[in-house]
């Protein structure tokens, strides 16, 4: 069997570790250590339940998302060399549409020959509307590949779910949790909502579950009648790098960033049922991702729904060991080790076994993260180039979870910036490295949703994001005094074709 590449896609590869390394200024050498499986003569890392053709799908979407970033440093450099000549403006223009596709502000240019091109500025302005042609050309760029995932809403229900809720870390190395590690179709039934180190507010995760059992409880989800709500945490960690490269909420410390997830599942629960009776929780399930490699560790709940830290499969060893079985035995391997797990006697033994819903949807979800560790084989060389942070920007506020793809943003999730503070916090930590550190400023763009459905909403919304970014440049007056910290007004409308609406844009356009 000829196990060697074929030569576009050994380019394509090629270029991807190039292009990684041309994205951020701020690389720091990461300790090596094997991946799940090499690509070499005798190893052919194919596995027999994994979706290549997605896979492919996925890669070119990848490249795309990531070519609208990857061009702005260089192009940068560019302008910063001619911004003394006669036809500035104009030169400048036009290359920015070459490499770019989009203009740049002209007061960030017109006066570059006095006091020297603000690169800050332009550096923020660029990383914010490459991430606005991102959302706008979300459909369109999506298109191939959203159809293709293994898990979609249909199959949520057939396991007993009316609702998944998901809050991953904000991290960004999760920010392609959905479509590329768990490769669950995005729907109505399935969101997520990030918080840093998997922290979720259970006050307002009540009101979610409250408002989904009212619409089911009223109708308004139709067939979903005795279906029940799913809520799953995403805590993660580096198998390369443990100590450093974990989750920066919890420290590093896998084991923390693991219970702390753990408990405050347990803790919706319990609030659950002592507000409105024994029995009205819901679902519970804790997953970890480790992100050098996207490979996931599930770990099982009881038939009582408890969770206990060790009791758990892992994918990464699941593919090791399956590899080169057919189809039909790859998945009765999966079933067998989810059984192992199960039956396991000891301090760590469970009150039973899972309900078959729940049974169903863990062995799809490993499956389905097969094909994710794959990815990751044949794109990045079983390992990610860059272990740790890269993201672009910081999205405050609410997420725009129509950008699927691996360390674009850190999020940052806020109601106000005093309860959101240590969400926030945290995200100036890691930009301090990936920005300040190396001259730029810190980019934060002050996101939220409104609803058209109700009158006056989307002007008590721009407020909102005024008042949040007040707080913000107030909380850390030093980088924003110094011209280190630049923010970014947008909204989107919850039920309507706004996306991403740039507010001081907006102004300028309508003479306010």
């Amino acid at each position: 069997m000829n196990t060697r590449k074929p030569k576009h896609k050994l380019a394509a590869q090629r270029r991807m570790a190039n292009m990684s390394l041309a994205e951020n200024i701020s690389i720091v050498s990461e300790p090596i250590s094997e991946p799940i499986c090499s690509i070499g003569p005798n190893q052919a890392c194919k596995h027999s339940l994994a979706k290549p053709e997605l896979n492919d799908f996925l890669y070119i979407y990848e490249e795309l998302v990531r070519s609208r970033f990857s061009a702005i440093t260089n192009t940068l450099k560019t302008l910063s060399i001619y911004q003394h000549e006669l036809d500035f403006v104009t030169r400048a223009q036009r290359i920015a549409l070459d490499n770019l596709h989009y203009s740049l502000p002209v007061s960030l240019l017109e006066d570059a020959w006095v006091a020297g091109l603000n690169l800050r500025a332009l550096h923020s302005y660029c990383v914010f509307r490459s991430f606005k042609e991102c959302i706008s050309k979300a459909r369109f760029d999506q298109a191939s590949w959203r159809e293709c995932n293994a898990l979609h809403t249909d199959f949520i229900h057939t396991c007993g779910y009316h609702t998944v809720n998901i809050s991953p870390c904000s991290d960004g190395r999760l920010q392609g949790l959905l479509s590329f590690i768990l490769r669950l179709a995005p729907s109505e039934s399935v969101y997520v909502k990030a918080y840093a180190g998997a922290m979720f507010n259970i006050e307002e995760d009540i009101a979610n579950w409250a408002h989904r059992e009212l619409e089911r409880l009223s109708g308004g989800l139709p067939g979903q009648e005795d279906n029940n709500y799913l809520k799953i945490a995403v805590y993660h960690y580096s198998s390369s790098n443990p100590t450093h490269q974990g989750c920066a909420a919890h420290g590093s410390d896998t084991k923390h960033a693991l219970e702390s997830a753990l408990g405050r599942l347990n803790e919706l629960r319990a609030a659950i049922n002592n507000t409105y009776g024994r029995g009205a929780a819901p679902d519970i399930l804790l997953i970890g991702v480790d992100t050098d490699l996207d490979s996931i560790r599930i770990h099982l709940p009881d038939a009582s729904g408890d969770i206990d830290p060790d009791r758990y499969v892992d994918s990464g060893n699941i593919y090791q060991d399956s590899l080169g079985m057919t189809e039909e035995a790859a998945r009765a391997y999966i079933a067998e080790a989810v059984s192992k797990v199960e039956s396991q006697n000891g301090i760590n033994q469970g009150k039973g076994k899972m309900a078959t819903g729940m049974r169903n949807l863990v062995l799809k979800l490993v499956e389905a993260n097969l094909s994710q560790i794959e990815f990751v084989i044949q794109y990045h060389a079983g390992r990610y180039a860059i272990i740790g942070h890269n993201e672009r920007f910081i999205c405050a506020g609410e997420a725009m979870n129509e950008l699927h793809l691996r360390n674009k943003y850190y999020f940052a999730h806020l109601n106000t910036v005093e309860e959101g503070a240590p969400h926030l916090d945290v995200g100036i930590k890691i930009f301090t490295n990936l920005n300040i550190n190396h001259g730029l400023a810190i980019p934060i763009l002050v996101h939220y949703h409104y609803s058209s459905r109700v009158p006056g909403a989307r002007d008590r919304i721009i407020k909102r994001c005024r008042r949040v970014k007040a707080a913000i440049e107030a909380r850390y007056s030093k980088l924003h005094g110094r011209g280190q910290l630049n923010c970014q007004i947008a909204i989107s409308d919850k039920v309507g074709s706004e996306r991403c609406t740039f507010i001081e844009d907006e102004a300028k356009e309508t003479g306010h």
